[in-house]
């Protein structure tokens, strides 16, 4: 169906995006996957391109345009490509909105030119061991002493923290018994820092390129001139960009659904049973037909929602119903595809096995499937 949402400098965007991902991304790929992490010189370059820059501020080296379309190409290019940039995507949907709009003056300085040109690497450490969704039980704390906090507690699950040189850290910085959400901070952790550790690698079933580790603090040292935004409200920053990191993820699971379409059609053209191809039985194409339905719905329902979300306009329980469609319609997609594949399906050298184990995460990260459902029904007064 026709898409309206792009314009011609999107368009500019994408033929830059896909030129980089051919060259340099498709060749390397599957080195990134044995070796659990994309290389560290990625995001130079993508910084000298300009791509990390895009919504950093003009002063320190970005482009000033914070245009969320620009971040869901990346997602359409790379799906096309058959690759991820997911560590990218985290960096750039998920952390950097949180510099950008609670950084002060000096944070701005001392750490915006380096996010911008892709020398400074960021994480978010949220999740902890007993927490999952609950972020109001964060029992990490931080300690005022003098000029520092000091920080106690682990993480986990922590996307791009291997190589994060910035570490977002959500600590609990006061307790009030009346309201578990109130005392909770954002301490950015820098490497180097004595205390901090990174611990175990995860071994994950899909997404092998992005890296998730464990972190540890013991005894951490942070400046308050570290913290971003104000003490103690952290709670409701955590919940400012939910909607765009929902939007990332719904954007994740169309393009890579389209990806998987496009691959099985590829393939069983090519493929032949009992003397003819696989695309000439009926049953491959009403199940392609359902397939490419439901993507080109999810697209529609997605396209509007990023308009929304560009136009400070996305509900959070919009935000919910689009995360909630677009992953339960890859799930769908991505499986019906590998049917089809037969045995050669479930081979990791096909790409729609790893698109098929990559798709699962999606109904969980960001807020699972059956909280986007509390969310909606919440907003429909059940």
């Amino acid at each position: 169906m026709r898409r309206g949402i792009y314009h011609q400098d999107h368009e500019a965007f994408r033929a830059l995006v896909r030129d980089f991902v051919t060259k340099e991304v498709v060749g390397e790929y599957p080195k990134w996957e044995k070796a659990g992490q994309m290389p560290r010189d990625v995001f130079g370059r993508l910084g000298e391109l300009g791509v990390l820059g895009m919504a950093i501020p003009e002063a320190y080296g970005g482009a000033g345009q914070e245009d969320f379309r620009y971040n869901v190409i990346l997602q359409e290019e790379a799906s096309r490509a058959l690759v991820t940039l997911s560590t990218v995507r985290t960096q750039l949907d998920v952390i950097l909105p949180y510099f950008l709009r609670y950084a002060n003056a000096e944070q701005r300085d001392r750490w915006f030119p380096g996010l911008a040109s892709g020398q400074l690497l960021t994480a978010i450490a949220m999740t902890e061991p007993g927490t999952g969704s609950d972020l109001a039980g964060v029992s990490t704390s931080a300690v005022r002493d003098g000029d520092h906090f000091v920080l106690n507690g682990a993480k986990t699950f922590i996307t791009g923290g291997l190589l994060a040189d910035l570490v977002i850290v959500v600590a609990r910085t006061s307790t009030d018994p009346e309201n578990r959400r109130a005392g909770l901070s954002l301490l950015v952790v820098e490497d180097g820092m004595e205390g901090f550790e990174r611990g175990r690698v995860l071994d994950k079933m899909g997404c092998k390129v992005q890296d998730t580790v464990e972190l540890s603090f013991t005894d951490v040292r942070v400046p308050v001139s570290n913290v971003l935004g104000e003490e103690g409200a952290a709670f409701g920053y955590l919940g400012h960009n939910l909607s765009q990191e929902r939007m990332t993820v719904a954007a994740g699971s169309v393009a890579q659904a389209r990806a998987a379409l496009v691959a099985t059609i590829e393939y069983v053209s090519e493929r032949k049973a009992f003397g003819k191809p696989v695309a000439g039985f009926q049953n491959t194409k009403f199940e392609l037909a359902s397939v490419s339905t439901e993507v080109e719905a999810a697209q529609a329902m997605l396209d509007q929602a990023v308009l929304a979300l560009v136009d400070g306009e996305l509900s959070g329980a919009d935000a919910a119903r689009v995360k909630l469609f677009c992953t339960e319609m890859q799930a769908r997609a991505v499986d019906r595809c590998l049917q089809l594949f037969g045995g050669y399906g479930y081979m990791m050298e096909y790409p729609i096995a790893r698109l098929y184990t990559d798709a699962r995460v999606a109904r969980i990260y960001a807020g699972t499937s059956e909280v986007m459902r509390t969310i909606v029904a919440k907003s429909l007064g059940l």
